[in-house]
């Protein structure tokens, strides 16, 4: 019983993670100094006969107890196994952590460094806001491909032929839904106005506006004022049109839905005969009115206007006439051609004047002659 108990000690010994040896395996013997003496070092004595049986006694029993829970030994040494497979899980994934990390830090040593463009000499590497291409994380070019740029403007030619077949192929058939022009009878005053952004998101595609006008209600004149009065602001005295806009719900729909039913809410307090508002006038401060110039009455060219100025037109012609007959007419052309082009000047011939002038030059007297 005891060598099984021995070889599961041993195994647990082995199962069990062992600590780091150290180089030096040789217990240190620490022995404290003695004064100078001439006496030998006491040394305990040996134990006796009755003591080693003691030992083997105590041995034997402790042998015995662990012998005896054979299945309690088991269930540790199965506890054990997990807790060691538990740890070789833990020193794994700690092992692969630091692979990753050093791939990374491998990685990002190995990139390309990046420049900063803005500090460049000359700003060469600006990014193109008008390019179809990622400048910032492209691969290294290995001469096997065209350039981003180029597949860049390759995606920009294909959306123009796309736009082109469309508008070639697919425009014409909306011809076969075009219907007639039908007004709106009078069971349809109101007219919803939609924004439409061609299939982009857009907050301001939601909002829809109605307008009307009150004489298009099945209203009489009282009700039409009251009607007018209710709107305030939002009615246009000068085109007699009022206009309303919603758009605080999510969807056309439910703004169309709620603008027709204020409509509807309006022309019933309108129809209400309990109170017309008869004590408050219409107010339309709110809108300012342009003013037009108009063309004169004046000025306008009647049978009697176009005679007269016929007849002032010959009476000049005539006296033109008589003028140029006289040679008093001036001609304007021949003034202005003269005076852009003058004629060249005469040319003065040279006179001799030195007998002239020796002619007049008073005669010198001689210095001798009043001796």
């Amino acid at each position: 019983m005891a060598s099984a108990v021995q070889s599961l000690r041993l195994c647990l010994r082995t199962l069990s993670r062992q600590a780091p040896i150290p180089r030096n395996t040789a217990p240190r013997i620490c022995i404290s100094p003695r004064p100078f003496s001439s006496t030998p070092m006491q040394w305990r004595p040996a134990a006796g006969k009755d003591e080693i049986d003691e030992l083997v006694d105590d041995e034997d029993m402790n042998d015995d107890d662990g012998g005896a829970d054979a299945a309690e030994m088991e269930r540790v040494l199965r506890g054990m196994g997990r807790g060691r497979d538990s740890e070789l899980e833990n020193v794994t994934q700690m092992n692969e952590r630091i692979l990753n990390d050093a791939g990374e830090v491998t990685s990002a040593a190995l990139r390309a460094p990046k420049l900063n463009r803005s500090r460049s000499f000359w700003n060469e590497d600006e990014d193109d806001t008008d390019l179809i291409t990622d400048e910032m994380d492209e691969d290294e070019f290995d001469e096997d491909d065209i350039m981003s740029m180029a597949h860049g403007k390759l995606e920009e030619f294909r959306e123009y032929r796309e736009f082109a077949r469309i508008a070639a192929w697919q425009m014409p058939l909306l011809s076969k839904l075009a219907r007639p022009f039908e007004a709106p009878t009078a069971q349809e005053p109101l007219r919803f106005r939609y924004t439409s952004y061609m299939g982009e998101f857009h907050p301001a595609e939601k909002k829809v506006v109605v307008e009307f006008s009150p004489r298009d209600m099945p209203l009489n004149e009282a009700q039409q004022l009251k009607l007018k009065k209710l709107l305030g602001p939002r009615f246009n005295p000068e085109t007699e049109i009022a206009k309303m806009s919603c758009e605080q719900f999510e969807h056309q729909a439910q703004n169309k839905r709620y603008l027709g039913d204020l409509v509807d809410s309006l022309v019933a307090q309108a129809k209400d005969s309990s109170d017309m508002f008869d004590d408050v006038p219409l107010d339309t401060r709110h809108h300012k009115f342009k003013v037009k110039p108009k063309f004169p009455k004046e000025w306008r060219l009647t049978e009697e206007r176009k005679k007269l100025i016929e007849d002032t037109r010959q009476k000049s012609l005539l006296l033109d006439q008589a003028k140029e007959e006289e040679g008093k007419l001036i001609n304007g052309t021949e003034k202005i051609e003269l005076f852009f082009n003058p004629p060249a000047p005469e040319l003065k011939v040279p006179e001799y004047v030195k007998a002239r002038t020796l002619q007049q030059q008073p005669p010198k007297l001689d210095r001798f002659a009043r001796r």
